[in-house]
């Protein structure tokens, strides 16, 4: 299971309705809408001081 980064749902890889990749690492969605809203704005939604 991982966390889609834009709503916070846990999903599975192997079902999510997409992926992304951002700065060598892949990001997994619940539905189109968070994808495209990862994919046009990702460092909003990604904290790579974790």
């Amino acid at each position: 299971m991982v966390k889609d980064p834009v709503c916070g749902m846990q999903i599975d890889e192997k079902t999510a309705a997409g992926s992304s990749e951002y700065r060598g690492e892949m990001y997994y969605f619940c539905a189109p809408v968070c994808k495209a809203r990862f994919d046009a704005s990702p460092a909003s939604y990604v904290n790579k001081d974790r």
